[in-house]
């Protein structure tokens, strides 16, 4: 039994030094191979000799995937399923419910159904909290419970949730499912185009085309192109997307790495669509990757005014490695830098604070643009022009972490009733409402100044004396009771995003960007400048 183990073990190690030395590792080929040896060795006697039975798969998934927590939040192992979604996300369809579904903690949350999909058409809603699917509990599941509700199409599922503190069941047939990289675009006066592009998947940059071509039909002259809350997606699809608005053979990336053959500049291929409409392109912290690259590159290349808020900073490329039984490494292999030379990395992940966070870039160079204008790498990018409203801050990231903002939606809609996206409204009675909300929910977070102060506390407790000690605590006190009265001074930025929370419940993800069209501050902004053909042109300039 142990002959057969032992053979077990060497020969796929044989078979991973025979690799290492044929990848041009040979500098570091000792040093691989013993720390190697040492893990195949130690993983055959845990499994041996443990008390009890062990699970290899499990115990060396765990491993892998602890092993890569010490790089990047990007470099990933992924199994046979997380090819099968990694897959599915670039092609921009799949088989499922139409609805987006997380997990926090142990609870399974419908966060957006989508329209016309089997979720939607089951009656499901935002705020649904998905307890138990087929014959399994949620709370009993030990993996992402959310794949439970994917499969073919045309096959059912049955599920349990509890609304409002009432439980339902409810049976979804899987379909098809379409996930558009532009999801809407819309004239927003004459001459005015709008597209939303959410995500660079392999539909981006021919549903961007396609809707700028119909927007021309409709007479447009100017165009608003929306980023924010795109993650990114395929580098290649960034680099058409600028395509369509620069001349062929135009460099927009280059990429850096410590493999030669990673290191490669991408030019742009195709004849352009438009050289000369003017653009506009809208970003916020949740803007990352490709559209960094986009929105980066178009910059530089002083062919669009970019407005909102800075970027989110991911300035790292991944690609997939296949590994054996279906299974792939997502690593990061290289840095991308934009037309002008720089970096937008914001998260120094290779030098980490006590608490083992990434550092955060505060070292920022400058970069020239094309015709010179003053631009800085390091920390995303930052936009020509700020809206107030799309800024983010800690007490923003608490109350969206701590599921204040989509709590409360859900609560709103089960208590309001709105005819059309025209009728809606969120008065300041509501945002009062939302206030009183957030103190009886006990809503806390710490600020960089309650975590020195405490540490000062901590720290010099004994050679402080107990007046001084007193002091520093109603300090605390008085920044605790600061933090609710900040609920005020950020009222006009917590109020769009409960705005834009509450609105798809009652007209989904369309009726928002219909909203948009006539109250969003970074659209109307934009509006404006773009009717400004000086004011724009000097931007530029």
């Amino acid at each position: 039994m142990k002959k057969i183990a032992k053979k077990q073990i060497i020969i796929p190690l044989v078979a991973i030094l025979f690799l290492l030395v044929g990848s041009g590792y040979k500098s570091d080929f000792f040093e691989i191979a013993k720390q190697i040896e040492i893990f195949t060795t130690l993983f055959k006697e845990l499994n041996m000799n443990y008390v009890d039975e062990t699970n290899p798969a499990e115990l060396m998934d765990s491993a892998i995937k602890n092993m890569l927590d010490e790089l990047d939040p990007y470099t990933r192992f992924l199994n046979e399923q997380d090819v099968e979604a990694y897959k599915i996300n670039n092609a921009g369809e799949y088989s499922g419910i139409g609805a987006l579904v997380r997990s926090y903690e142990s609870k399974l949350l419908i966060i957006e159904p989508y329209e016309g999909y089997a979720a939607d058409k089951a009656g499901l809603k935002a705020g649904d909290e998905i307890i138990k699917i087929g014959e399994t509990l949620v709370s009993d599941f030990d993996d992402n419970a959310s794949e439970l509700l994917k499969g073919s199409n045309g096959t059912s599922v049955d599920i349990t949730f509890v609304r409002q503190g009432k439980t339902q069941t409810a049976t979804l047939e899987r379909g098809g499912v379409e996930v558009d990289a532009v999801p809407y675009y819309s004239m927003v006066n004459d001459k005015t185009g709008y597209i939303v592009l959410s995500k660079f998947n392999r539909k981006a940059s021919e549903q961007t085309k396609s809707a700028m071509q119909d927007l021309k039909g409709q007479g447009m002259e100017r165009l608003i192109l929306d980023l924010r809350g795109n993650p990114g997606g395929l580098l290649t699809e960034a680099i058409n997307v600028t395509n369509l608005f620069v001349p062929k053979d135009e460099l927009i990336v280059t990429t850096k790495s410590k493999v030669k053959k990673f290191n490669q500049q991408y030019k742009t291929r195709k004849q352009p669509e438009d050289l000369d409409i003017p653009l506009v392109v809208l970003v916020d912290g949740s803007s990352a990757s490709a559209s960094e690259i986009v929105s980066g590159g178009l910059q530089d290349l002083d062919r669009a005014v970019v407005m909102g808020a800075r970027s989110f900073g991911k300035g790292l490329v991944q690609r997939p490695l296949k590994l054996t039984y279906g299974t792939q490494l997502k690593v990061t292999i290289s840095r991308y830098y934009t037309p002008s030379g720089r970096c937008i990395q914001s998260l120094d992940y290779w030098n980490r604070d006590e608490a083992g966070n990434a550092i955060r870039n505060t070292k920022f160079q400058e970069f020239t643009t094309r015709n010179g204008r003053k631009v800085q790498d390091g920390g995303g990018v930052m936009p020509d022009i700020e809206i107030s409203t799309l800024k983010s801050n800690s007490l923003m990231d608490a109350l969206k972490r701590n599921l204040l903002i989509f709590d409360y939606a859900t609560d709103f809609y089960f208590e309001h009733s709105f005819d059309a996206v025209d009728s809606f409204s969120f008065t300041d009675a509501d945002f009062d409402s939302f206030k009183k909300y957030a103190q009886e929910q006990d809503f806390s977070f710490q600020t960089q100044t309650e975590a020195l102060l405490e540490e000062s506390i901590n720290s010099e407790e004994h050679l402080l004396g107990q007046d001084v000690q007193n002091k520093y605590k109603n300090l605390l006190l008085a920044v605790n009771q600061g933090k609710i009265q900040a609920l005020d001074t950020y009222k006009k930025e917590i109020k769009k995003n409960l705005e834009d929370e509450i609105i798809k419940r009652y007209f989904y993800r369309k009726g928002l960007y219909d909203y948009y069209l006539t109250h969003d501050e970074a659209i109307l902004s934009a509006k404006a400048l773009l009717s400004d053909e000086n004011a724009y042109a000097n931007i530029l300039n």
